[in-house]
């Protein structure tokens, strides 16, 4: 293997000083530091794995630093500008990322460090090896916790304290943060609730551990406890609240099993909306005792939530009449999952049916979307009892109120593995712009922003900028403003794209 790797200790630190500016040229080299006194090589990869291919690591224990090498200088600024934009954390600690002066790592092969560097070498030919080729390492002489994480996509779950209900549902929102689930068996073991999860990566398998391990789902309770699985492929046999297979959603649900209760499911959407993975890994928490008798209820009646196949419609009611379409619909769920078709109810203009691409995605933008605020108006967001919306027969004017975006290009989820996928965020005031042109300033996007009827309170462009981040005065604003400029033309053939953002300026 070309690339070399050592942990350097004492003297070795005279060499690497670490780099005293905070901004320089940029280098595929990267400059971390303030880590934690305990963490591993495993962790620091980890930092990187999302945005390339890491070709070296070297770490400086005693100063708390590391030198991070990865293969382009194009993955090192992608990488150091998002961490601009959302301070990275490792063991809830914030840490600092910058440009190294070094170009390349060049380390020593006379340290007597021989333990510490074939421990290091090995982790990241284990974490190399699975980013190359998604296969097993074989022929690899290192300790079973470097090499597991990087052989399977597995991930066993142990919930411990369990004081409410954890449903599979539950586990699907919090771990699709870190890349697609494609299969979730949960069962009782030793008095304890386990879940079998796969990811398509092994990859997000390890960021999901590194991130999740230890943490609670609910206040004080409700622990995660992961490792990995040395099973590499789970076969599911029923789509139902105890398994679920979300690449096959023509599964039978077997035997005895409950009908999903809409009532039941959408009062748990409301306690699913507090779920969320924050940059900073603090606990995913119940702020209060009827969201957790929510979860109970749900608990009791055993719901099995929504299988990827079936509850694709939602029913959306008090809306404002008078200003919603089914373009600002489509924009705005499309947040959450591919919208299909909208309908607003020809009778009951306050109200629409929005069929997603399927279950899991109708969730998701029921949990996030019901109780916001659109065109000043609090929206209701529940499943419907149709299984799809009809589009109106041919040569029937239904005024418009019908629209089949089936086609549209606008759809964010249609490429598998997208990276939009792990950028799901609940509505927030602040946005993440991309696609900008070079030609387009900030007071450009300031004005355009302004001119939906909101404040522009912050504005940051990221350092490529391609990329920015624009905060408004409240949620609603950021709202209206989304529906009113994703995809609008900058010019030069670029379309503006607009998402919610978890950071804040």
């Amino acid at each position: 293997m070309s690339s070399m790797v050592v942990t350097a200790n004492g003297n070795d630190n005279k060499k690497f000083k670490g780099d005293d500016k905070m901004d320089g040229a940029p280098s595929r080299v990267l400059h971390i530091r303030k880590l934690p006194g305990e963490v591993t090589e495993t962790e620091v990869i980890a930092l990187g794995l999302p945005f390339g291919k890491v070709t070296n690591i070297l770490m400086l224990k005693g100063k708390n630093q590391a030198f991070l090498e990865l293969a382009t200088e194009e993955a090192a600024i992608t990488m150091v500008n998002y961490y601009s934009a959302v301070t990275p954390h490792l063991r809830n600690q914030p840490i600092y990322i910058q440009y190294s002066n070094h170009k390349e790592l060049k380390t020593d092969n006379t340290l007597n460090q021989y333990e510490e560097y074939h421990r290091a070498q090995a982790v990241l030919q284990a974490v190399t090896a699975v980013q190359a080729t998604n296969a097993p390492i074989s022929g690899t002489t290192v300790s079973e916790s470097a090499v597991t994480p990087a052989q399977s996509p597995v991930l066993r779950i142990i919930i411990d304290n369990m004081y409410y209900p954890v449903t599979l549902d539950v586990l699907h929102q919090i771990f699709s943060k870190f890349g697609a689930v494609l299969k979730i068996i949960t069962f009782t073991k030793n008095n304890q609730f386990q879940a079998l999860l796969q990811y398509g990566d092994p990859v997000n398998a390890q960021q999901a551990k590194l991130a999740l391990d230890g943490q609670n789902i609910y206040n004080a309770c409700c622990t995660l406890r992961i490792d990995f699985s040395k099973l590499v492929n789970l076969n599911v046999k029923y789509n139902n609240d105890k398994s679920r297979d979300y690449t096959r959603p023509d599964l039978p649900s077997g035997d005895g099993q409950p009908a999903l209760d809409p009532a039941i499911a959408a009062a748990f959407a409301k306690e699913t909306s507090l779920l969320a993975v924050p940059g900073a890994l603090s606990p995913l928490a119940i702020p209060n005792a009827a969201a957790a008798a929510a979860a109970a209820a749900a608990g009791r009646v055993g719901m099995p939530g929504v299988s990827a196949g079936g509850n694709t419609v939602l029913l959306v009611s008090n809306l404002n009449e008078e200003m919603v379409t089914p373009q600002s619909l489509f924009t705005l769920f499309g947040v959450y999952g591919d919208v299909q078709r909208v309908k607003i109810l020809y009778n009951k203009k306050d109200s629409a049916l929005i069929q997603m691409a399927d279950g899991n995605q109708s969730q998701l933008a029921m949990s996030h979307l019901n109780g916001q605020k659109m065109y000043g108006k609090i929206i209701r967001v529940t499943l419907s009892k149709h299984q799809t919306v009809q589009l109106p027969r041919e040569g029937l004017d239904d005024q418009g109120l019908t629209k089949d975006f089936g086609n549209s290009p606008l759809h964010r989820f249609k490429k598998p593995g997208s990276k939009n996928f792990q950028n799901i965020f609940p509505p927030s005031a602040t946005l993440h712009l991309s696609n900008i042109p070079p030609s387009v300033a900030e007071e450009d996007l300031r004005t355009l922003f302004a001119n939906t009827g909101g404040t522009v309170k912050a504005f940051k462009f990221f350092q490529d900028h391609k990329m920015a981040l624009l905060q408004m005065s409240t949620v609603e604003e950021a709202i209206q403003a989304l529906i009113d400029l994703h995809n609008y033309n900058l010019g030069e053939n670029h379309h503006l794209r607009v998402s919610f953002s978890k950071s804040t300026i």
